[in-house]
């Protein structure tokens, strides 16, 4: 194999990420592929995962607004970039993140309506020129995925509780920036798991045998 890849599952909550990263590793291991790890956003470090507990948890005594949010995303991100994804590329590791700047894209930006010339400024900031070799986008509408969430799960954090017409702007808002991507491998996640789960893995062993010595 060449040197490692940066890949990254997209799509809003329910849509299927972490189904998807089941997948790839068996297909990594297909591959015989040994360098590579998984992470997750925000997350995958003592510190992001200490800022993930703050996003998702519901605190009644005191809203996150908007802006803090986005701010402990990037702060999340930062500490998981400098810490882990660019190490692991240098040493030719696949990584594969569970979420990334189209994320907050989409979230920051298409739900909470913030200007996206603040993410461009703050992806400046913490030094953020990482594409992704792959984006794997995984679309489903909130309202399937709203249900799939509520069948997994007895509790839903802070984020899954925001509003259906948060979610269909947010889902607007990632269909606008994926369609500009020509790096990506798109996947209709309203279907069956099975059909999901084949289409997934069909798509990415087709796109990771290029990279075959």
């Amino acid at each position: 194999m060449k040197k490692g890849k940066f890949i990254v599952i997209e799509g809003i909550d329910g849509s299927g990420k972490n189904m998807a990263c089941k997948i790839l590793k068996k297909c990594f291991n297909k591959f015989r592929i040994k360098k590579k790890i998984f992470v997750r956003q925000p997350g995958s470090t003592k510190i992001s995962e200490k800022i993930r507990n703050i996003l998702k948890k519901n605190n009644k005594k005191e809203k996150l607004t908007k802006y803090s949010e986005l701010l402990l995303l990037y702060a999340a991100r930062s500490q998981l970039l400098e810490n882990i994804i660019k190490p692991a590329l240098k040493n030719d590791f696949w990584v594969v993140s569970n979420r990334h700047q189209l994320s907050s894209f989409a979230y920051q930006n298409g739900g909470n309506n913030i200007k996206e010339k603040y993410l461009k400024i703050l992806n400046t900031l913490i030094k953020d020129k990482i594409l992704p070799n792959l984006t794997i986008y995984l679309d489903i509408t909130p309202k399937i995925a709203l249900k799939r969430i509520l069948f997994r799960k007895k509790k839903i954090d802070r984020i899954e509780k925001k509003s259906k017409k948060f979610f269909d702007s947010v889902r607007n808002k990632y269909l606008e920036k994926i369609n500009l991507d020509k790096k990506k491998i798109f996947i209709n996640t309203n279907n069956t798991l099975k059909n999901v789960q084949k289409n997934i893995k069909h798509k990415f062993e087709k796109w990771l045998k290029k990279y075959q010595i």
